[in-house]
Formats: C-alpha cells, sequence, structure tokens
C-alpha cells in the first residue's frame, strides 16, 4: 500500500528547482562555476560521498534550511544511507544546534518519507 505524501517537502522542492532554473537563465556563467564548486566540495576524495552528504545534511539541519534538508537528506539515501543513520546525523545536529535544529528534524522525515514514496513507486 502506498502512502500518499502530504506535507509542504514536495512543494519545497519544486520551489528549489524553480529558483535553480532562474538562476541558470539569469546569470548562466555564475550559475555554472557555483555548481562547479559544489560538485567539487561534495566529491568522493579524502571523505567518502555518504559521509560528506552526511555532514552537508547535519549543517542543512542547524541552518534551518528546508531546501538545504530536502536535496541533502535524498543525496543521503541515494549514497546508500540508512534511515537509522540519518537519524544519528539528526542527533549530532540536535546536539549541537539545541531546539532550533530539532524542528527541522521533521522536515529530514518528511523528505525520508517522500524519497521511500517514490522508490515505492520506481519499484
Amino acid at each position: 500500500m502506498t502512502v500518499h505524501h502530504e506535507g509542504d517537502m514536495p512543494d519545497t522542492m519544486a520551489d528549489l528547482r524553480e529558483g535553480i532554473h532562474m538562476m541558470r537563465n539569469a546569470s548562466p556563467e555564475v550559475w555554472s562555476a557555483w555548481a562547479n564548486f559544489i560538485d567539487a566540495a561534495l566529491a568522493p576524495v579524502e571523505l567518502d560521498q555518504k559521509t560528506k552528504e552526511f555532514v552537508a545534511l547535519g549543517m542543512s539541519i542547524t541552518a534551518q534550511c528546508k531546501y538545504c534538508v530536502g536535496i541533502h537528506t535524498q543525496k543521503c539515501l541515494d549514497a546508500g544511507a540508512t534511515d537509522k543513520e540519518i537519524v544519528a546525523v539528526c542527533q549530532v545536529a540536535m546536539a549541537m544546534g539545541g531546539s532550533p535544529a530539532m524542528t527541522y528534524v521533521a522536515e529530514v522525515n518528511e523528505a525520508m518519507e517522500l524519497y521511500h514514496e517514490k522508490q515505492e513507486q520506481v519499484g
């Protein structure tokens, strides 16, 4: 049985895609430089991809960025993270960021649910 996701994470991710599209069109050179920097910073060199995404997710939670939470939750799962590992990242973010970070765990949960729902639809 597929649960249909009714939170705002799908809207959040759609808004993010629209913002990216706007930036790409408005300033392709700057966007390209930014995207290349991000790709290089997150490349699995000294740390593997999953570890880098755990760091990015933890920082997204403490920075209270729901767009980043959505992206990096999905990237953690794409890199092979388990839900339990993501919960452990949330715990560290909560320890470092306190109650404000804890409120963004709801965004992580919503992003995980959305990811798993899409995986069920594909598989």
